[in-house]
């Protein structure tokens, strides 16, 4: 065993192995090297590169566009890959403690990701960026956010590129411009990628499903890969007004965060099927990442209610009601923690859902796998086989399995 080797063993004698064969996360992230957009950026976009910069007192923060980040609380990129951490204002607020120096293992380098995986007996990863959840809210410039998602698609590629399936790639697109991101679509799959995904808002502030964005939906149609829909920083606009005595971050509303995070995902999945968006485009794919899951039975019951049962669904334009198009049209990544799942998978069907580690972010906790292995002996064996990683696999197209 080499020096390289021991080390890797160092760092992973902690990891727990999952009890289960063939498990695959449905949703977790890599840590973008700090110039990956001075590398992979157009020659004429580097000057407005994605960049983590200095602030006076030393810490870290994102420079977005050519301008400092307002969004983006200063130290915070020190925070972005360091799940299981127990203060994580001790390390925001230490210089010393970088984006670079705090990132777990497997973040960056992707032979660390497969002795991970290895490590944790999973077959796969589906793989989603980290900063590139945080620039797109204050980016309005079409042109340079097409050239962002073009840098990122490039590199997660190449990263992916050399993992026997494992490490499995999906494009982030920005609908700025939607034929744009529709041709970048085309060039990323070309590329390696295996779906997209895009965050729930538009700076347009249309919905997802708006007749605008069909040029994407028909890409990802033809092109039979997923189209997922990601939380991410957002616009201030989106929160509303409801707290606008206050401050979300100086009265420490963190629970409230934690559950309205992915209220746009779940907002943007119901324009899905307000605007007939499954009839018009039969093959398309919808996924919902990193939203939980336990919310499905009550928004699919109150959507197919008044379909059916109001004067409001006379006028809808759909031809099914709302579960009919998710039993065979939608999918939904769950967080292992969630405890009302099996009752979920048992009454709309063991296909549907996946598991998500969010690994290797902060608001997600690093017992996921004790968490998994909970839920899964609660589950029927098909539908265990299923949510631990046949319904991610035949989504995403990931072949074989992994002999660790």
């Amino acid at each position: 065993m080499g020096e390289d080797d021991m080390s890797d063993a160092r760092v992973l004698a902690g990891v727990r192995r999952l009890a289960y064969d063939g498990a695959i996360d449905a949703d977790g992230h890599i840590l973008e090297p700090p110039d990956l957009w001075e590398r992979y950026l157009d020659p004429k976009f580097r000057d407005r590169a994605l960049r983590i910069v200095r602030d006076a007192d030393g810490l870290e923060e994102l420079e977005i566009g050519g301008r400092r980040s307002t969004v983006t609380a200063k130290g915070m990129p020190s925070l972005l890959g360091v799940m299981g951490a127990p203060d994580l204002m001790s390390i925001a607020r230490d210089p010393e403690r970088t984006y670079v120096s705090e990132a777990a293992y497997g973040s960056f380098d992707p032979s660390e990701r497969l002795h991970l995986l290895d490590a944790e007996g999973l077959d796969a990863v589906v793989l989603y960026p980290t900063l590139g959840l945080l620039w797109e809210a204050e980016l309005e410039d079409p042109e340079l956010s097409q050239a962002y998602t073009r840098a990122y698609n490039r590199w997660i590629c190449e990263f992916c590129s050399d993992s026997g399936d494992r490490l499995v790639p999906t494009a982030h697109l920005s609908l700025s411009d939607p034929e744009a991101a529709a041709t970048e679509l085309e060039r990323a799959v070309a590329e390696g990628a295996r779906g997209c995904f895009v965050l729930p808002f538009t700076h347009a502030r249309r919905a997802l499903a708006h007749a605008a964005h069909n040029r994407v939906f028909a890409a990802a149609q033809d092109l039979d890969v997923v189209f997922a829909i990601h939380p991410g920083f957002e616009p201030d606009w989106v929160k509303g007004e409801r707290f606008t005595g206050g401050n979300w971050t100086e009265d420490r509303l963190q629970l409230l965060e934690s559950v309205r995070g992915g209220d746009g995902v779940r907002h943007q999945l119901a324009t899905f099927f307000d605007m007939a968006v499954f009839d018009q485009f039969p093959r398309l794919k919808v996924l919902v990442l990193e939203s939980g899951g336990g919310w499905v039975g009550h928004f699919l019951d109150r959507m197919d209610a008044v379909y059916a049962h109001t004067p409001i669904g006379v006028g809808m334009s759909l031809k099914e009601k709302p579960s009919t198009y998710f039993r065979d049209r939608c999918w939904v990544s769950c967080d292992p923690d969630e405890h009302s799942l099996a009752p979920l998978i048992e009454r709309y069907g063991p296909t549907q859902f996946l598991w998500a580690s969010d690994y290797p972010h902060a608001d997600h906790t690093p017992d996921y796998l004790v968490d998994l292995e909970m839920l899964a002996r609660e589950l029927p064996d098909e539908n265990r086989n299923r949510f631990l990683g046949e319904n991610v696999r035949e989504l995403f197209k990931i072949e074989g399995h992994a002999r660790a």
